[in-house]
C-alpha cells in the first residue's frame, strides 16, 4: 500500500467538513470505537450531498448500497478530524464516493485515520428501488 500525504489529499478533495468528536465516541481503549467511524462517513455524505449536489432527498432518496472502510490509525479525543468526500464513479443508478478521515494530532502531527468507499444507489422515496441518478445532481457529482 502506498503512503498517503495529508496535504496532497486535502488538494485532490474538492469538499471537506469537520467532524466534531464526541466523549461518547471513546471506547474502552481510549480511542474513537470503529464502529463510530460509520457514522462520521455517514455524516460526511449526508453534508457533501447537501451542499455540494443539492441533493433533495424528499424527490429522489439514496442508500448505501456498499461501503468499504480502512481503518489506518486510532483517533483520538484530543484529535482534530475532518472528513474528506469526493465522487470517483457514476453509473446509471449508483455512484461511488471516496471519503478520508485525516486531521490533526494534539502535538500537531498531521495523520490520515481512515479511508472509505462507498457505493450510493439512488432510489425512488415511495417504492425504495433504484432509479437513474438524475442528471442535475450527476452533473455536480462529476464536477466534484
Amino acid at each position: 500500500m502506498q503512503a498517503l500525504d495529508p496535504e496532497k489529499l486535502k488538494e485532490d478533495f474538492q469538499f471537506s467538513t469537520p467532524i466534531q468528536l464526541r466523549f461518547s465516541d471513546i471506547d474502552g481503549y481510549l480511542h474513537v470505537n470503529n464502529g463510530v467511524y460509520f457514522n462520521y462517513f455517514e455524516h460526511a455524505r449526508a453534508v457533501y450531498l447537501y451542499k455540494v449536489c443539492k441533493w433533495d432527498i424528499m424527490k429522489v432518496g439514496t442508500v448505501v448500497g456498499r461501503i468499504e472502510i480502512d481503518y489506518l490509525r486510532p483517533i483520538h479525543l484530543t484529535d482534530q478530524v475532518e472528513a474528506l468526500v469526493r465522487c470517483s464513479k457514476i453509473g446509471n443508478t449508483s455512484f461511488h464516493l471516496e471519503q478520508i478521515l485525516l486531521g490533526k494530532s494534539e502535538t500537531g502531527e498531521s495523520l490520515i485515520f481512515a479511508k472509505c468507499t462507498c457505493i450510493m444507489v439512488s432510489v425512488d422515496m415511495r417504492s425504495m428501488k433504484p432509479v437513474p441518478v438524475p442528471e442535475e445532481y450527476r452533473e455536480k457529482l462529476a464536477a466534484s
